[in-house]
Formats: structure tokens, sequence, C-alpha cells
């Protein structure tokens, strides 16, 4: 089966470098342009995360396509660290520790990234259980929905962190249903 995974276009809290999880953002100006620069795939079955951000990028790129929306597809819950970006949260001791965590520590009054990960995981599996008659799936979701997606099912493995994607792009990969092959970046 083959499988895109598409990150959504760039909001105003990604141009400032914010944490931005939870936060139901649109899409920002800049970040339509952007879209309406690349040249997408033709859509397969789609799935899509039920933030603003990702429910734009598939409106706009795959307009008239009718999308599924999954919950467990939605980004991850920064908790404090949410809508705040690094130089703000430099002088907190909490930033400190999960960044020394390599980022693994759960955040203050958020998700853990393991749990994430897994709600993450469950549901790109829902996906696929009801797309399994499809040749090709598309996914608008976030960058950390498409990380967790390819540090599970991937190989060769690759860290978390090493399938960071920027905002409008991603991959058109191959799923045997064990294993994702990348086949090419968007």
């Amino acid at each position: 089966m083959r499988i895109d995974l598409i990150r959504h276009g760039k909001t105003v809290g990604n141009t400032e470098l914010r944490y931005i999880g939870s936060t139901d953002e649109p899409l920002a100006f800049s970040g339509i342009a952007e879209l309406m620069k690349i040249d997408y795939p033709q859509c397969g079955r789609l799935f899509c995360s039920p933030m603003k951000r990702c429910i734009q990028t598939a409106e706009l790129i795959f307009p008239n396509v009718e999308m599924s929306i999954c919950d467990e597809l939605r980004e991850c819950d920064f908790g404090d660290f949410e809508g705040k970006n690094y130089i703000e949260l430099s002088m907190d001791s909490r930033y400190q520790r999960w960044i020394d965590s390599g980022g693994e520590a759960a955040f203050p009054n958020g998700e853990d990234p393991a749990d994430f990960k897994k709600r993450c995981i469950k549901g790109f599996l829902k996906c696929i259980e009801k797309a399994a008659d499809c040749e090709k799936v598309t996914f608008v979701v976030h960058g950390g929905t498409i990380m967790a997606m390819l540090e599970k099912f991937a190989v060769p493995h690759k860290g978390y962190y090493d399938w960071h994607i920027g905002n409008g792009h991603g991959y058109i990969t191959e799923f045997d249903g064990k294993n994702i092959t990348v086949t090419e970046k968007i």
C-alpha cells in the first residue's frame, strides 16, 4: 500500500518557532502561499488530524476530496511549554530537564511523549484498517505524528527526531503491513 505522509502548512506559531501542539491555530498567510508552490502527488484515501491547520492544508491541496478525521492523529499537548519558544523557555529549569532527557520526559501539565507516540500509532493502524481495500492512502497530519509513525514502522530504523520534515512537506512511502519504506520526499 502506498502511503503519503504530509505535514500541515505553516502557522504563525511555526514561523515564531513556538511549541504548537494542542493550540488549534489556523494556517498563516505565508503558509498558504508556500503550500501553493509545492507539487503534491495525487491524493489517495484521505485521513486528517482534527486540528484546523491540518484540515485547512488538506482542503487547499486536495480540494473536493472527502477526508476522514482521526482524533488520535492530533499533535502532542506540550502542556506548560505550549505557545512558547525556546528563548521564552530558556530560563525554565523544567525545560532544561526535558532537553536533557532527549525529549523523552513528559511535558509539565502536558502529554508524555511515549503516550503521544502510542496514540499516533493506534490512530495510524485504525486508519489503515479502514483503508484496507485501498491502494493509496494520504495522511495530512503534524510533524510529531509523522515522526512517531516513521520511528515505529520505517526501515531502516531511525530515531524519532531523524524524521523531522518541514511544514507542507512529507514522505511518499510503501507499507507492507509491517514496515514502511520511504521512497521519496515531498
